[in-house]
């Protein structure tokens, strides 16, 4: 089991990891939708948001500083749910489709995310920092 652990880990950890390297990669593109959504300061908000998702995903991967990882993703997932993925808002049957996608998979992970909390620390395999 605690190998299975450690695989989901790197899968789970390593989502969050490389979707917050992808705001930097590609921060015109996501400066541009987070612009289009109304976030202001939009390229700020894309490099803090990129950091917190790196940071949640780094901390579940190694697993060190769990609880400070699951507060970063958890503050990441929940607004930018309600702000970036707001399906209600959307008129469109396709876009609306696509955002209510997003925010339901945003909600999923939250949910996921705060299960790692039920789960005695240090984790096996996990870095002593």
């Amino acid at each position: 089991m605690e190998t299975l652990f450690v695989v989901g880990r790197v899968i789970f950890g390593g989502y969050f990891l490389m979707m917050g390297m992808n705001h930097f990669m590609k921060m015109g593109m996501m400066t541009g939708y987070a612009g289009s959504k109304g976030v202001p300061a939009a390229k700020l908000a894309v490099m803090v948001t990129g950091s917190m998702l790196m940071g949640g995903g780094l901390g579940i991967l190694l697993g060190v500083y769990v609880q400070y990882a699951v507060l970063l993703l958890v503050a990441f997932l929940v607004p930018v749910a309600l702000k970036m993925h707001n399906f209600w808002a959307i008129e469109d049957p396709n876009q609306k489709v696509v955002e209510m996608l997003n925010f339901m998979r945003n909600m999923a992970f939250t949910g996921a995310v705060l299960m790692l909390l039920a789960i005695p620390t240090p984790w096996y395999l996990s870095l002593n920092l």
